[in-house]
This record gives structure tokens, C-alpha cells and sequence, in this order.
């Protein structure tokens, strides 16, 4: 089972609006996955929402989406575990001309340094490792006011505080809104 049922290249797409947990793996794959240089969306077509570090991606374009193999039940072996993410993280001979491409998606012309290839549901919460569904260019530098709610939102779901999906769900939809009701530092004015 996936979420609303949108599994692509073993990949849960999350809706903009709602996700549920992954219950399984997809029967497809990727075709590369880390590895391999996704196609990004056509230059110009995407819209980020708001300006600056507060911004927010596309949801045409990056809905976000996540691992099926990360889940509830094995966060303990997954996210949970120190160094995780360094054996899910693309490579930057991957990342860069994703990246390079992914700025024309959002019709951004500034200099590489000036963005994060950001991904919306991050690695620590179970995120698609390198679905350009799930990685946009996030305007400012690293670390940003989106790296602090990804650690405390990572927190929270080891301590057994905040359940993965309901992590994984209110990051994508509006990492920002989330970001104000945890009353996190730098707050937007």
C-alpha cells in the first residue's frame, strides 16, 4: 500500500495535502536511484512560494516524497541510527548538474552557492534520497532555518514523540507553518 496510492520509481509521492505511511515497497524502480541524474522539470515551470530563507517549493513540482523502505517500524535501523544519512546521500557528481538543472526549473539565474539542493522531506525523516519530487533549490546557504526544524522535527520522532508520517506529512505540505507553531529561532517577521 502506498500513500493515495502514488508510488512511482520506488518512491511514496506525498500528496501536497495529505500522506500516509508507506506500508510497503512499489514494483518499480528508479533506474539508478542515488547513483544516477534524474530529469528535472522543464526550465521555468516551477514556482517557489514566498521569497528567502522562508520560501517554499513547488508543490506541482516538488510534492516531496519519501522512502518506502523507511518506516515506522524500522526507524530504530533507519533514521534513528547515528550516520544514516551518509549511506542514503546522493553524490555530488549526482547533486550538481541536478542542481544546475533544478535552478532553471524554478527559473532561479543566481549562483549555485546562493541555494541548498534541498530535500523537502529530508534524508533524517525517511525522504527520497534523489527524486527531483522531493529536491528543489532552497534559496540561502547551509545551515538555514528549514536544517533546525529538520533536526528537531528528527528529535522528536526518535524520542517516540512524533509519529514518522505525521513528521514526513507536515514538513511537505508547510515546513514553514511548522517551523512558527514550534516557536524555532530566527522567526519569520
Amino acid at each position: 500500500m502506498t500513500a493515495k496510492g502514488l508510488c512511482l520509481h520506488n518512491v511514496v509521492l506525498v500528496p501536497a495535502l495529505a500522506l500516509a505511511a508507506a506500508a510497503g515497497g512499489c514494483s518499480t524502480s528508479s533506474g539508478g536511484g542515488a547513483n544516477a541524474i534524474q530529469p528535472q522539470p522543464p526550465p521555468g515551470s516551477c514556482h517557489a512560494r514566498g521569497s528567502g530563507l522562508f520560501s517554499l517549493p513547488d508543490p506541482r513540482c516538488t510534492p516531496g516524497a519519501i522512502d518506502p523502505a523507511v518506516g515506522q517500524a524500522n526507524i530504530a535501523s533507519t533514521i534513528c541510527r547515528a550516520g544514516y544519512t551518509r549511506t542514503v546521500r546522493p553524490p555530488e557528481w549526482v547533486t550538481e548538474p541536478e542542481k544546475r538543472q533544478s535552478l532553471a526549473s524554478y527559473g532561479n539565474e543566481g549562483p549555485l552557492h546562493d541555494y541548498e539542493y534541498d530535500h523537502l522531506v529530508p534524508l533524517e525523516l525517511g525522504g527520497a534520497e534523489n527524486d527531483p519530487r522531493n529536491l528543489w533549490p532552497e534559496p540561502g546557504a547551509s545551515p538555514n532555518p528549514k536544517d533546525e526544524l529538520e533536526s528537531q522535527l528528527h528529535w522528536l520522532v526518535c524520542a517516540g514523540k512524533l509519529s514518522l508520517a505525521t513528521a514526513q506529512r507536515e514538513i511537505a505540505n508547510d515546513w514553514v507553518a511548522v517551523y512558527r507553531r514550534l516557536s524555532l529561532s530566527n522567526e519569520p517577521t
